[in-house]
């Protein structure tokens, strides 16, 4: 399999097939964050087009310094933000920032997922934006700091702090605790 950064390569040769090799692989990333940004399946689809027409414009002097997570995730947080902004309402506030589940997961998980969801909510956007990349996104402390341009001393003060009060809210007490 063929890394990132080799794929980029080959796009910028006029490989389409790398080019598709690299939406294939990031593109259920892209949806699921352009979704927790704008809440709605339809604007999430269209941040998701946006997102890698970005991309394919940038590909002749586009060099990857970083995980590919790591480039798209201020491209598709700006992408996201600027629909918003564009005057679209967002449905369930506290739910945007967990991805939607799938229909056989959903009657399993809808009380859980929706008191994390609300305590999540209560976090300050900064906490709630790193806590999110580190545990939905996977994304490395390194990563998130480079991401969001922001010093790694921040970036582990904001997950501690945001750790923290998660653990004393007793709505998701057992994610840390277990039952």
């Amino acid at each position: 399999m063929s890394s990132d950064e080799e794929l980029l390569e080959q796009a910028k040769r006029d490989s389409a097939e790398a080019f598709e090799t690299l939406y294939r692989r990031h593109r259920d990333w892209v949806y699921r964050l352009a979704w927790r940004f704008t809440g709605n399946e339809a604007d999430a689809l269209d941040v998701l087009q946006e997102t890698f027409a970005y991309l394919f414009r940038k590909l002749p002097g586009l060099r990857l310094t970083a995980a590919m997570t790591t480039f798209l995730y201020p491209v598709v947080k700006h992408l996201s933000l600027n629909v918003r902004r564009a005057g679209r309402v967002v449905r369930n506030a506290s739910e945007k920032f967990l991805p939607p589940t799938q229909d056989a997961e959903r009657t399993t998980h809808d009380a859980s997922r929706s008191e994390l969801a609300a305590a999540l909510a209560t976090l300050p956007p900064d906490q709630r934006e790193v806590v999110l990349m580190r545990f939905l996104d996977d994304m490395s402390l390194e990563e998130i700091a480079h991401a969001l341009k922001t010093p790694l001393n921040t970036i582990k003060s904001r997950l501690y702090r945001a750790l923290d009060t998660l653990r004393d809210d007793p709505r998701t007490r057992d994610y840390f605790f277990g039952s």
